[in-house]
């Protein structure tokens, strides 16, 4: 009996031994958990008192050296450009990189990754982009932000937003142009005395896997200043992306149609000019199709007072168009205008035969007057004193002394055409006096401007004269389509050619220089 308390003694020990041995299964769990459990709750309390006694309010190292503030940015995205809002949305991480000895917790390369939350109970930097025009932090499924914790105090602090930053482009060139857009971060109230924000080595990713629909990033660049504003210096930190244009969108919706358009104006010239119809209704809807394509570039675009490349290019489309419907004017009135001129000088050699037949004979007069009236000498005469003042301009570039009469000289009618002679009855007299003629009662400026008028429109009818006598006699209309046929199109081409150049070849050079 006393053999066998022995040996149940002597097996209980074994299995509380084997029970609490490192190397077994229930002891190693039971160990492991006893561990964890140890150093969650040694974290804990390493956290509540690194709380204890801190204040958020105050920088780290405060009234001492700067804090230095580092910056490096991941690009996610670039969401939109907008022309007519000047600005681009992009959606980014931002993490920034500073120490706070106040939150140091060991000597060991210990990290602690704690939630977002975390940074609301510490100190951190008050950075903002100078040029943001909204903004908004990404929160689902939580608050994208994270926060690092190393033991010498050192903090990472980093979070994830979308924001749409001013960009305010030149669009001279436009669409043949190229960008230049920025992020600005900078400190909002921290001056470089208290602040000093600076680039990590590598300060952006993401741009190279970054692509957008329009536009194509042809290089980027980081640089730092100082701002000095009202309340004093800031360091600025600056991202810079070169952005150039795709130009294929605007090949096929803008320059393709609107080549095609000018060259369809061009069929009209191989149209009869006698299919009035048809021609003016083809250049009336080329001439509409083409404001219809200014109006819907003009749309997507701000109402900005300077020239761009592609106005001038549907500008220039405008004009041909235009002036292949004023060609077809020209034409039509070249031709219609030549008949109707053979028309009225036939209708007027006929008339002129007509009343050369039905002419009756005319006697003359002494002084060289027709009379075909049978006037006698005895009919009274109303004479104008003042021969000058007559509206008939043979009498009144006449001589005063040929039409003149003393008050004792006897009036010869003969000498008067026949116009002026007036029928009276053999009892009436018409006295005539012999030191006054007819008064014009008007200002002497009157006169002067009346006599003006006729001087310049005659000017301009002489001018008008010379210019239809230098034109050449064209004689056969169709000869005006044959010259527009090769004239439109080749003064087209060289349109195209010089454009091109001038405004393909600076953006190619740009290029150039940022790569």
């Amino acid at each position: 009996m006393p053999g066998k308390g022995a040996a149940a003694s002597l097996l209980s020990l074994l299995t509380l031994a084997w029970t609490a041995a490192p190397g077994s299964s229930a002891g190693s769990d039971q160990y492991q958990g006893s561990t964890a459990s140890d150093r969650l709750e040694n974290v804990t309390q390493t956290i509540s008192r690194l709380l204890e006694g801190y204040d958020i309010r105050l920088r780290p190292n405060f009234g001492g050296d700067p804090l230095y503030v580092g910056m490096d940015l991941t690009i996610a995205s670039f969401d939109s450009i907008s022309e007519v809002n000047m600005d681009y949305t992009i959606t980014m991480y931002l993490n920034q990189y500073w120490k706070d000895e106040r939150l140091a917790f060991s000597n060991e390369e210990e990290i602690l990754t704690l939630s977002g939350d975390f940074a609301e109970k510490i100190w951190v930097p008050d950075t903002f982009f100078a040029n943001d025009k909204n903004s908004f932090l990404h929160d689902v499924t939580e608050r994208n932000k994270l926060v690092r914790l190393n033991g010498d105090g050192s903090i990472t602090y980093g979070m994830r937003f979308t924001t749409t930053l001013a960009c305010m482009m030149d669009l001279h060139y436009y669409p043949l142009d190229s960008q230049n857009c920025t992020v600005e971060i900078e400190s909002y109230g921290y001056t470089v005395s208290d602040v000093v924000m600076y680039w990590k080595e590598t300060p952006v990713r993401g741009v190279e896997e970054a692509e957008l629909p329009q536009f194509t990033i042809v290089g980027y660049g980081t640089n730092d200043r100082k701002e000095r504003l009202a309340t004093g210096n800031y360091q600025r930190l600056s991202l810079s992306f070169k952005l150039q244009r795709n130009i294929g969108y605007f090949i096929f919706q803008t320059y393709l149609p609107s080549i095609l358009i000018v060259m369809l104006s061009w069929v009209s010239f191989w149209i009869n000019h006698e299919a009035t119809s048809a021609r003016v209704a083809l250049g009336i809807t080329t001439v509409l199709t083409m404001t219809t394509i200014s109006t819907g570039v003009r749309s997507s675009l701000p109402r900005i007072s300077y020239v761009k490349a592609i106005d001038i290019y549907l500008v220039m489309c405008f004009v041909f168009v235009f002036a292949a419907l004023l060609e077809y004017a020209a034409v039509n009135y070249t031709y219609w205008g030549a008949r109707a001129k053979k028309k009225s000088k036939k209708t007027k050699e006929a008339e002129e035969k007509k009343t050369t037949q039905g002419m009756k004979p005319i006697t003359s007069t002494t002084d060289g007057f027709a009379s075909a009236t049978g006037a006698s000498p005895d009919q009274e005469i109303i004479e104008l004193q003042d021969v000058r003042m007559s509206p008939i301009p043979s009498i009144r570039n006449r001589h005063n002394s040929r039409f003149s009469t003393s008050s004792t000289e006897p009036v010869d009618p003969s000498r008067f055409p026949p116009s002026f002679r007036m029928n009276r009855s053999p009892g009436y007299s018409f006295p005539v006096r012999s030191t006054g003629g007819l008064r014009f009662r008007g200002s002497r400026s009157h006169i002067q401007h009346t006599n003006h008028r006729p001087k310049v429109f005659n000017a301009l009818k002489r001018g008008a004269s010379a210019i239809k006598a230098s034109m050449p006699k064209i004689k056969d209309v169709n000869i005006i389509d044959k010259y527009s046929r090769i004239i439109f199109p080749v003064s087209f081409m060289l349109f195209n050619a010089v454009y091109w150049i001038f405004y393909f070849l600076p953006s190619e050079n740009d290029k150039t220089k940022v790569t």
